[in-house]
């Protein structure tokens, strides 16, 4: 699954700034109440749930960081029904298009950081080690141009677990304890799909054309 870009800083700054209107038009509201309901009120609370919302998912999206916010769901919500536990398993296929560029990005992660060992003979096996140690997965995903890497497939699966699992107990083979019918949602992202897409839109390009010109039969 192709993540999205990271949120910039202005952005995120914006974000912030929406959060700051939303707190002065609710104690704006809430000094000219009428009432334990009024509206103004009301409708000034939902906007500052949701701008604090937006600001707090953007806030962890750049900086891994977040709010102290937390806003009360009412008592009648829907009740959570799913697993007790879960597991999210993730492939992403890459092809290393520009060699050098990944070595040089380890390189620069090495020459900052004591613990990266990079060998430099050790070619781009050695450089993936280094990059996967020092950024998040989900951030390669974002930026593998940066590394001089081509998108392939990707896959997310996130499957129900009876409990939460020891530690260490599946390390020894990560994968091989998931049932497929255990799978609740899973998401596929691949270039196949975008030529399915156009294979559909020809065919309706045909349609068309055959409409507009009595005669002709469509494959």
């Amino acid at each position: 699954m192709s993540d999205a870009a990271l949120p910039t800083v202005a952005e995120v700054r914006a974000a912030a700034e929406a959060v700051k209107a939303a707190l002065d038009r609710h104690l704006a509201a809430v000094e000219r109440r009428i009432g334990d309901e009024d509206p103004d009120v009301y409708a000034a609370f939902n906007e500052l749930a949701a701008a604090a919302e937006e600001y707090d998912e953007l806030l962890y999206d750049r900086y891994d960081e977040v709010t102290p916010f937390e806003i009360p769901t009412p008592e009648d919500g829907v009740p959570y029904t799913g697993p007790a536990a879960f597991s999210v398993l993730i492939r992403r296929d890459y092809a290393v298009v520009e060699p050098a560029r990944l070595i040089a990005q380890a390189e620069r992660v090495a020459a900052h950081d004591r613990d990266a060992d990079f060998v430099h003979d050790g070619g781009t096996a050695d450089a993936l080690g280094v990059l996967f140690g020092e950024y998040e997965p989900d951030e390669i995903a974002s930026r593998y141009k940066d590394f001089g890497l081509e998108e392939g497939d990707s896959t997310l699966w996130i499957a129900a677990s009876e409990d939460m699992a020891e530690p260490g107990e599946w390390l020894g083979s990560p994968f091989g304890h998931i049932d497929p019918q255990d799978v609740l949602h899973r998401f596929d992202v691949s270039s196949v799909f975008d030529e399915e897409a156009d294979d559909f839109d020809d065919a309706e390009d045909a349609q068309e054309d055959a409409t507009a010109r009595p005669g002709l039969t469509p494959a």
